[in-house]
């Protein structure tokens, strides 16, 4: 007798089933082809939450990925995942074998995010076409996305505000929604969270006063905090930020997995709520959706299982009319990843990215023709694979010093 669940586990395989035969359709002529060599690792000196991998053939074909994990952890795991002198086409085999039950160790989601974000960047670029093509995509001209408020001086002076206002209608990617974090508007070294009191959560509803005085309506504000605040503090921040209409409150509780009282946040809210930047594969995900204790997901593509993996989350999520933003600080390796993903997904909300900030340091590591951002759209790239090419002047200049890949 089939059930509910039976029946939802169908309609799950169906999406993926499908772009997957798309692409082994048009990857079947070249299988075996093409041999992995090698599978290398870097960390940049500004990298943050990750590292870079590189995959070689004996094409001269290689293919970059960005992971979640440091640089140590990377180097130590890859030659656990026995993929040199694979197949590079044979993504789907490969995603299962690295994340399945049977592995020598726990899989670690992180590490093979990045490694399947290089496989897909290694296949386009056999294939001679972009990732988001072979996904079957795309399904938009361009990429909605949304930046930070953190170069805001002081929410608590209407002057600072205004000038923050001015600085960001001025810039060239016209960003017109950006998250800031209630902590901003709290003094330098104030204890924050889990508990916010009386006084702090007066602070933070006159500071988000004064950035939508500043900005007026034609500027999406978000709520940035970063999982810090118990239950009742999470409801009070949400509501002492409601009246300038947030287009949502990111990670308000101080619980990255799935509790019960995500569900006590989402009742007592007229925010939407979104959250999952750390969180892994569709059974992470799986909760918040089935129980809509979140209006919108939040994967990063380094971090969840890389673009097979975040394809899947997707999928899942669109079964229930949930959006899926793409949580993003990385570099240009995961800004194109996301750019590549979200040109493919039919619930694609907005992608956080790190561009257009003072300096454009991260748009320097592109060679050629840099990424380009306007009306706060990105354009998508129509080279093969990830689209991007990285600039080695660049590399060299923010690896630290004795490092290389390895």
């Amino acid at each position: 007798m089939w059930t509910r669940r039976d029946f939802l586990r169908m309609a799950l395989a169906l999406p993926a089933g499908l772009w997957l035969a798309r692409y082994k359709a048009q990857a079947a002529p070249l299988r075996a082809a093409v041999k992995i060599t090698s599978i290398k690792a870097l960390q940049l000196d500004f990298e943050g939450d990750g590292c870079l991998v590189k995959i070689e053939t004996d094409a001269g074909i290689t293919g970059y990925g960005e992971t979640g994990v440091d640089v140590a952890t990377a180097r130590a795991r890859i030659p656990l995942l026995h993929l040199v002198g694979a197949d590079p086409l044979a993504i789907e085999r490969h995603f299962q074998a690295m994340t399945g039950a049977i592995h020598p160790f726990r899989p670690i989601i992180p590490l093979i995010s990045g490694i399947d974000i290089a496989l897909w960047d290694v296949a386009g670029k056999i294939l001679d076409l972009p990732i988001y093509k072979l996904m079957g995509g795309p399904l938009r001209d361009g990429v909605l996305l949304y930046s930070h408020g953190d170069f805001l001086k002081d929410m608590t002076s209407p002057a600072s505000c205004r000038e923050w206002a001015q600085m960001i209608r001025e810039q060239p990617e016209g960003f017109t929604t950006f998250k800031i974090e209630p902590k901003q508007a709290l003094a330098p070294g104030e204890e924050v969270g889990p508990t916010a009191t009386t006084a702090q959560l007066r602070k933070i509803a006159r500071g988000f006063e004064n950035v939508r005085a500043a900005v007026g309506d034609d500027i999406d504000i978000a709520v940035h905090s970063h999982n810090q605040w118990d239950t009742p503090s999470a409801i009070a921040v949400s509501r002492a930020t409601e009246s300038i209409k947030p287009v949502f409150f990111e990670d308000p509780l101080n619980s990255i997995e799935y509790c019960e009282s995500w569900m006590a946040v989402k009742r007592a809210t007229r925010t939407p709520i979104l959250t999952g930047e750390k969180l892994e594969m569709v059974k992470q995900f799986k909760p918040f959706v089935d129980t809509q204790a979140v209006d919108i997901i939040h994967p990063d593509v380094s971090y969840a299982g890389g673009i097979s993996g975040c394809r899947r989350i997707a999928d899942y999520a669109a079964l229930y009319r949930t959006p899926m933003a793409l949580h993003n600080v990385g570099t240009l390796v995961r800004t194109y990843a996301s750019v590549q993903l979200a040109a493919a997904i039919a619930n694609f909300y907005r992608s956080e990215n790190r561009l257009g900030r003072p300096g454009r340091m991260v748009e320097k590591m592109a060679a050629g023709k840099p990424p380009v951002v306007r009306n706060s759209t990105f354009q998508l790239p129509e080279g093969p694979g990830l689209g991007l090419e990285i600039d080695p002047g660049f590399m060299r200049e923010h690896t630290p010093h004795g490092e290389d890949w390895a």
